[in-house]
């Protein structure tokens, strides 16, 4: 297999950055998957803090849980500015990700052209 399928797959399949670390270019690599990871981290605890909210308000309503009790408290709990973060945030992974596909895959294609320029072909 190439090196420019290697880690575009790397970076599409298993996590973004990881084809360009493995291709020895840490800085990019290592900076996709820290946006990445900072932009899961925030919205899980953005959705942790919407899941105690809604806890609060069905223990404020007599502790009844029911699906319409949940939906209740979650439409209530939901803000503009948390569907702000969410998006953002989604929107910043799926262009991380695009990112160390299209990025990776050229890294491994220059790899590739300097091998068979190196052997001769």
């Amino acid at each position: 297999m190439n090196n420019s399928l290697k880690g575009a797959l790397l970076s599409g399949v298993i996590f973004p950055g990881l084809g360009q670390v493995r291709s020895g270019y840490y800085k990019r690599g290592i900076a996709l998957m820290f946006t990445v990871s900072a932009s899961m981290v925030v919205i899980v605890i953005k959705a942790v803090q919407q899941a105690f909210i809604v806890l609060e308000k069905i223990e404020l309503e007599g502790g009844v849980i029911d699906i319409k009790t949940v939906t209740d408290a979650a439409t209530q709990a939901v803000s503009a500015n948390d569907s702000l973060i969410y998006n953002l945030g989604l929107l910043l992974i799926v262009i991380c990700w695009i990112i160390g596909i299209v990025d990776a895959y050229l890294i491994g294609r220059k790899k590739d052209l300097e091998g068979r320029l190196g052997a001769g072909v």
